[in-house]
């Protein structure tokens, strides 16, 4: 009996899903005046990182920030500290983010991912 593999779809694989949002968070007009010694993006990928890890507390992210490998899996320069990450995101208007998340969930549907998750009447779960 032949096992048949999941046929790759490298567009649809993680670093290139996080491509598309670090592509887009980077395009972001930064709202600090000069060069803030931690970027927007690195904020708005750690935020990505805390929600996408689902770690059980803000202390429990802040070991994985430091100890982990959140920096290497979501390529991030410098992940910022709790404060230090609130800082930066209370200014940004959550609208703004949508394109970029509706860019994934495009990419997610195009790719027929998500075909397997509609369970009543053509809604996604």
């Amino acid at each position: 009996m032949a096992i048949n593999a999941p046929k790759v779809r490298k567009h649809l694989s993680a670093d290139a899903l996080l491509g598309l949002l670090r592509t887009g968070f980077a395009d972001m007009a930064e709202h600090r005046p000069g060069h803030p010694d931690i970027a927007l993006t690195d904020a708005l990928l750690s935020a990505f990182a805390l929600f996408s890890l689902t770690s059980p507390s803000l202390l429990a992210f802040d070991q994985e920030r430091t100890e982990g490998n959140v920096p290497q899996v979501f390529g991030i320069a410098r992940v910022p500290c709790d404060t230090a990450r609130r800082e930066r995101l209370d200014p940004v208007e959550p609208e703004t983010l949508r394109p970029f998340f509706k860019a994934v969930f495009g990419a997610l549907q195009r790719g027929k991912a998500l075909e397997e998750m509609v369970v009543v009447e053509g809604h996604s779960l």
